[in-house]
């Protein structure tokens, strides 16, 4: 481990992207609490990417056209029915959304399909991780899950962090009807722009 991978790993956390914006939603809604289990859940969801890169079956994802497109269009159709959902449904951006609290186990569940519908996050492990362990080192599985697991720590803390600042101005936003009317429209374009982002990636 070295600063070089410390650094790139951060660059690759905190930029936006679907678990930030599932963070910040769950802040915005539900508060401090269900902002820090959104934030596990997307943690959670890097470990199956994690698992697949570290036994050598990404190299399957790279390879296999069909399943690659599979699993891309099935993350793209899920994000976009989150951004139909943050327009339609109000209460997932509301103080009234009190009266309906998500359950910890749901917000996980959905945090946690974020990541898991995203193959590029399986590649990115795929081809990243293996830049960092030495040829010379005599355990690079070991090697490779200890990075893994310090990148998994990184993403908990940053999503922890942008959803500990949503709570913490969830109530002047959400008192203000034109604040959320934009907090939507901004949230679901957003959603849009990564379903684009991720249909348009290549293996």
């Amino acid at each position: 481990m070295n600063a070089e991978f410390l650094i790139t790993s951060l660059l690759v956390v905190a930029s936006p992207g679907t678990g930030a914006l599932v963070t910040l939603s769950a802040g915005l809604s539900h508060g401090t609490r269900a902002a820090l289990v959104a934030a596990l859940g997307c943690t959670l969801g890097i470990i199956p990417h994690m698992l697949l890169a570290i036994t050598g079956l990404a190299t399957i994802l790279h390879t296999s056209p069909f399943l690659f497109e599979l699993i891309k269009y099935v993350g793209v159709l899920y994000l976009l029915r989150m951004a139909w959902l943050v327009l339609r449904d109000r209460s997932l951006l509301s103080v009234a959304g009190e009266v309906r609290r998500r359950s910890h186990l749901e917000v996980i569940r959905h945090a946690v399909l974020v990541n898991l519908l995203n193959p590029k996050l399986t590649i990115f492990f795929f081809a990243f991780l293996p830049q960092f362990i030495a040829q010379e080192d005599a355990s690079p599985l070991l090697s490779m899950v200890c990075l893994s697991l310090v990148f998994m720590a990184m993403t908990l803390a940053v999503f922890g962090a942008y959803g500990c600042f949503a709570a913490a101005v969830r109530d002047r936003v959400l008192a203000s009807q034109v604040a959320m009317r934009w907090l939507r429209r901004s949230f679901a374009a957003a959603f849009v722009a990564l379903g684009a982002k991720l249909a348009l990636a290549q293996r």
